[in-house]
């Protein structure tokens, strides 16, 4: 496990990040949510500064998440998850609830049966190798945090993660139903998704009616809300941590 302590005090709260992304990606998050608790985040294995290479099955991720909070002793957490990392979410409470009080989903569908990682391996192909410089990746993916992907080696700018890692991970996602993860939830839970994300429609909505949960449809925003439409998401994710009696201090 590879745990980036952000700050703060108090109720733990827990930061879970999407595929290909690591821990530090949520630093700007982080940054207004250390009043309401001490905020950690974790890179997945195969991202980041985490060295575990597999296996990469979901229960896997969801019991490292698990891990962590009991290590660290945040729990019950509020966890707060981005894609993957919302898939993972949904995992840690429904299957430890005494470790959840509370969950923040962010552009994540549980069922992709159909999809295949062959639908976007082009995209990756694309992908200059090396970038040349920070600008270099700024420009070709239009956004500041997808530097944080990448670190500099010798001939220049690579992804942290395993191309192929990534393809095994999102390879189980077009092959299960996680619905019976949504269906085992207890515990509060906000749904925010993004009007440009391209996930299946209908689903995220079903899952906060499934829930019982809070549904947030942001227009305006790409995959990454927390970064495409920030104060949408800030004022969201602070009204919901207000609902579950969690006050800055």
């Amino acid at each position: 496990m590879d745990a980036v302590e952000f700050g703060g005090t108090g109720q733990g709260i827990l930061l879970l990040h999407g595929l290909m992304s690591r821990a530090t990606t949520w630093w700007t998050v982080a940054q207004w949510l250390r009043p309401y608790g001490r905020v950690v985040g974790i890179d997945a294995r195969g991202h980041g500064r985490n060295p575990q290479r597999g296996p990469w099955r979901t229960e896997d991720f969801v019991q490292d998440a698990a891990e962590a909070i009991e290590t660290l002793d945040l729990g019950p957490a509020i966890v707060i998850g981005h894609s993957m990392g919302g898939l993972h979410a949904w995992g840690l409470a429904a299957t430890r609830p005494d470790l959840v009080r509370a969950i923040v989903v962010e552009d994540v569908v549980p069922d992709n049966r159909g999809k295949s990682v062959d639908d976007w391996k082009w995209y990756f192909d694309a992908w200059p190798r090396p970038f040349e410089s920070p600008r270099h990746i700024k420009a070709f993916f239009g956004s500041e945090h997808a530097v944080e992907y990448f670190e500099e080696r010798v001939d220049g700018w690579h992804l942290i993660a395993d191309i192929d890692d990534l393809y095994a991970i999102a390879g189980e996602w077009g092959e299960r139903d996680y619905g019976g993860f949504v269906d085992a939830i207890r515990c509060p839970m906000l749904v925010i998704e993004a009007g440009k994300g391209g996930m299946r429609e209908g689903q995220m909505r079903e899952v906060a009616r499934r829930g019982g949960g809070t549904y947030l449809l942001v227009p305006e925003a790409g995959h990454v809300v927390h970064d495409d439409a920030p104060e949408v998401y800030r004022g969201a994710v602070e009204a919901f941590l207000t609902s579950v009696s969690i006050s800055p201090v």
